[in-house]
């Protein structure tokens, strides 16, 4: 398979199916690279193809992969440590959020994957003493705006980042996962309340509540960038948590109380028909994938008024129509 006639599917395909990857020609190869680095999906798919017996320099590239995912993974764990450090004193729950949370978890999601930031979630009554713990520690603020932060502060639901001025390493202060503006209002305080403590001053949501944060994140507060990596997540989490016979049960209860019960059976659907059995689509999930594959044979986006419209969408989930026409106004003033 060349790169002319080569989609995003060819990337779903040989993480679902890694054998798949037997008849590549060399321009296949490329563009498969190409395409998994672009989705930051590169780890994992090296991880997906080891020991397949590859071309040489493939291999080679997989095995830089794999090195560097390990890397990725011992600077994550530290820097969580480095933030539960510094936050010892605070009296509140710390608990890790996406690919730290999924690392420090041993969860196939973290197998290999990229891990960007450092999120964490706390108990709104404590950001305060969390904001002032982390200064302290050596974290200043990303973004000084006085607009920015008071957006961050007032609708959103974390902290302005902060980053390490040292290690040069972003974090982000979660208070609920969806912003306060959102049509949908998790339960936080269950979140909180319902966290699995890993013995360390550390916590990560309860697998339910882990999946259902996966599933707001992609469905309920972006514009589906990133979207095949977060879908690998909610697969590779399902089937980590599938093996419990009640866990289905829970998860559907649990997305009722955080009003993610459509996004969980669309989340499912997608996950289902790209990674695992093939789950049949509704009419609108279509709009969806064409989202989640818009990229040529060289890992570049494609379909341009699709993703303009996911964007808007975007937005439009995060805040009512004259909160948004504001916001927008604002922002383009400061532009120019």
């Amino acid at each position: 398979m060349g790169r002319g006639n080569m989609s995003a599917l060819a990337l779903v395909q040989a993480l679902r199916d890694p054998a798949s990857v037997s008849g590549l020609d060399a321009a296949g190869w490329n563009g498969l690279i190409a395409m998994a680095r672009a989705e930051q999906l590169i780890g994992s798919l090296a991880h997906r193809l080891d020991g397949l017996g590859l071309p040489a320099a493939v291999e080679r590239t997989m095995l830089d992969a794999r090195r560097h995912a390990i890397l990725v993974r011992r600077q994550a764990l530290w820097e969580a440590d480095r933030a539960r450090a510094a936050l010892a004193a605070v009296d509140a729950a710390v608990i890790l959020l996406k690919g730290t949370a999924y690392a420090a978890a041993g969860l196939r999601a973290g197998t290999g994957r990229h891990i960007g930031d450092l999120d964490i979630m706390v108990p709104r009554p404590a950001l305060d003493q969390v904001e002032k713990a982390l200064i302290a520690a050596g974290w200043e603020w990303v973004k000084p705006d006085p607009y920015d932060d008071q957006y961050y502060r007032r609708w959103m639901h974390e902290l302005p980042p902060l980053i390490h001025k040292e290690r040069d390493r972003m974090i982000d202060v979660h208070h609920t996962i969806l912003p306060l503006t959102a049509r949908q209002r998790p339960d936080a305080d269950a979140m909180i309340i319902d966290r699995l403590e890993l013995g360390n001053g550390l916590s990560v949501l309860a697998p339910e509540d882990m999946v259902l944060h996966c599933i707001a994140h992609l469905f309920a507060d972006g514009d589906m960038a990133g979207g095949l990596r977060n879908l690998w997540d909610l697969h590779c989490l399902l089937e980590d948590f599938g093996a419990d016979p009640g866990f289905a049960k829970r998860l559907k209860q649990r997305a009722a109380r955080h009003g993610l019960a459509a996004h969980l059976k669309r989340a499912v659907r997608l996950s289902s028909h790209l990674y695992g059995a093939g789950a049949d689509l509704y009419l609108f999930d279509q709009f969806y994938l064409r989202r989640l594959l818009a990229r040529d044979g060289w890992g570049r986006e494609t379909q341009k008024l699709v993703r303009l419209a996911f964007y808007i969408r975007s937005h439009w989930l995060r805040m009512p129509p004259l909160m948004l026409a504001r916001h927008l106004w604002t922002k383009w003033r400061k532009g120019k």
